[in-house]
């Protein structure tokens, strides 16, 4: 069974930073969640349930 490649550079996967191949990759996947680079499928929240949640 082959192992699958980073998902950021495609290069083969360190087990120390799995499902990564190094702390550089790992960083920018983080980054991408916090720039709202990924989004989690879903109904859009109204303006009105942002504002009750505040």
């Amino acid at each position: 069974m082959t192992s699958r490649p980073c998902p950021i550079c495609k290069k083969p996967r360190m087990a120390e930073f799995t499902p990564f191949c190094s702390q550089r990759c790992r960083d920018r996947d983080l980054a991408q969640w916090f720039n709202d680079g990924y989004a989690v499928p879903g109904l859009a929240a109204s303006p009105e349930d942002v504002a009750r949640e505040d």
